[in-house]
């Protein structure tokens, strides 16, 4: 006989009643780490649950306490609640593998299937330019799924640069991805002024918009621009004005601004996708 597996680690988790309607009913897995928040009334709880996490997942081998991603490396602070204590770990997403440092880098399993959809845009013979790549899912996607001319994918924090090489390498991308440690603001200098660009991807949601005015820096006849941002739904068509504004103080010319809201992020706020097409006038 087999021991039966919870369907759920709340089945199992040895906390006051009237605490569990508060447990999380959703959580980040990146390959065999699990990372969760918790309200403060469950921090007392926090090796139990990581526990019962374990528990209810057969494949998972460290559980992971996580705040919010912060600052231009886009790193979490991260306590280790059960398991091994390790952070790094290969995710694995539509046949790519990814190396990750749940630590050091910033990584979403959240977004696989938008990496897929930006993938399904790219024409063949493109150059792109990947702002904030972390360890390269964006830009390995694009790369393998479909057949750019080339993808400058650009990081400040090294950690992740250093991952993104073993990614590149791992799915057999080395001639078409040119990893880059550098500060977006200075892409058009990175790239080289007459580089002709065809897409920008700005997957950096807390701090995209400062870097807006950057990214038309280098948009030519016909740019496409992925611009990520974390807002009320409210406030998207105020944020649509402003980004207009900006490209017209730049004498770049918007055709048109699609809004794709990808997931919740909070109860008030929503990760959003604005597809840009620009020119320049």
């Amino acid at each position: 006989m087999r021991e039966k597996k919870p369907h759920s680690y709340k089945e199992i988790v040895n906390v006051p009643d009237k605490l569990k309607y508060k447990l999380p009913t959703s959580y980040d897995i990146i390959g065999d780490i699990i990372l969760i928040k918790l309200v403060d009334e469950l921090q007392k709880y926090k090796k139990e649950i990581g526990k019962s996490l374990l528990s209810s997942h057969k494949n998972i081998k460290t559980v992971c306490l996580i705040e919010p991603v912060s600052g231009e490396f886009r790193k979490r602070k991260i306590e280790i609640i059960a398991g091994e204590k390790n952070t790094i770990t290969i995710h694995r997403e539509y046949g790519l593998n990814f190396n990750v440092d749940v630590e050091k880098t910033y990584f979403s399993p959240r977004l696989a299937n938008e990496r897929l959809r930006i993938a399904k845009q790219v024409k063949k013979g493109e150059t792109i330019v990947d702002m904030f790549t972390g360890v390269a899912p964006f830009s390995i996607m694009i790369a393998k799924k479909s057949n750019p001319k080339l993808i400058y994918a650009i990081d400040k924090n090294k950690h992740a640069i250093e991952l993104a090489k073993k990614n590149v390498a791992t799915n057999n991308l080395l001639d078409k991805i040119e990893l880059i440690v550098g500060d977006s603001k200075k892409t058009k200098s990175i790239i080289g002024e007459k580089t002709v660009v065809d897409r920008i991807i700005m997957n950096n949601p807390t701090m995209s918009f400062d870097f807006f005015k950057h990214a038309l820096e280098i948009v030519t006849q016909k740019t496409i621009i992925h611009h990520y941002e974390i807002l009320p739904e409210n406030k998207v068509d105020e944020r649509i004005k402003f980004l207009k504004d900006i490209a017209e103080r730049k004498k770049i010319e918007v055709e048109k601004i699609e809004t794709n809201k990808l997931k919740s992020y909070s109860p008030s706020d929503f990760y959003i996708c604005f597809d840009i097409t620009a020119k320049k006038n």
